[in-house]
């Protein structure tokens, strides 16, 4: 098994195709809307044995329903409970959606459960409260878990977070270094014109270079070139340096 594994976030072709080039994709369809479980074993099955699949957390545990993400869900919330979604509340609602997103993570064989935040995801006092309250609750069953906060947070701040809760610190490397984990975790947005980027030979040599000798590590694009990039830097690191004794 490679140490370092590049995927995309999300499918950018059909996923027997898909699965023929890279070894590894993080599903997004579970952030918008949990698919059915028939869904989830046809995309295993599609996939063959090799393709390793991470999964997105559901939105309506990280986002408030007031994100326009939501649009997506096809989910009516009353307005009595939209309190009750988004920003790690330790609901019986986050709760029921997270048991059912571990039902999909069994079903693919997946190891690694990403959980993203968006910008209004600040440091404040109850947001700590409920990332404490969250994920001391919640089973890991052996799964590693992952957070990638988008707002500002001070580092001092999570990276006692990130310890406490055994979460690996999911970055896009070129706005800033991973604090915390056992295995590095990056997710490329693109730079400059952000999603719509196509990175350059010379940028993903130097997305290598920063990755860890001693370390497992996943390099996962989310931008319009994703599949492209994906294929070059899967090339590359089977050809580099760092692909000796995967």
């Amino acid at each position: 098994m490679p140490r370092i594994k590049v995927g995309c976030c999300g499918f950018p072709v059909r996923l027997d195709r898909y699965a023929r080039e890279l070894p590894v994709v993080e599903v997004q369809k579970t952030f918008y809307q949990l698919p059915r479980l028939q869904t989830v074993e046809n995309w295993r099955k599609r996939a063959g044995p090799d393709l390793e699949f991470t999964l997105k957390a559901p939105q309506f545990i990280t986002h408030p329903p007031s994100s326009p993400t939501y649009q997506r869900a096809n989910l009516e919330i009353p307005e009595s409970h939209k309190d009750r979604y988004g920003f790690f509340r330790p609901t019986d609602e986050a709760f029921q959606i997270y048991e059912q997103f571990l039902n999909l993570a069994r079903l693919l064989d997946a190891r690694v459960l990403v959980f993203q935040t968006p910008a209004s995801f600040r440091e404040t006092e109850e947001h700590i409260e409920n990332l404490y309250a969250f994920f001391q609750h919640i089973p890991r069953e052996g799964w590693i878990l992952g957070w990638e906060p988008r707002g500002p947070w001070r580092p001092e701040t999570l990276q006692k977070i990130l310890k406490d809760l055994h979460l690996i610190h999911i970055v896009d490397p070129y706005r800033q270094k991973p604090l915390y984990g056992d295995l590095v975790y990056f997710r490329l947005h693109g730079r400059g014109k952000g999603y719509r980027y196509n990175y350059s030979d010379e940028e993903l040599w130097e997305i290598l270079s920063w990755l860890p000798a001693d370390q497992p590590a996943y390099v996962m694009f989310n931008n319009t070139k994703m599949y492209a990039n994906a294929r070059t830097f899967w090339a590359m690191v089977r050809s580099g340096p760092l692909s000796k004794g995967d």
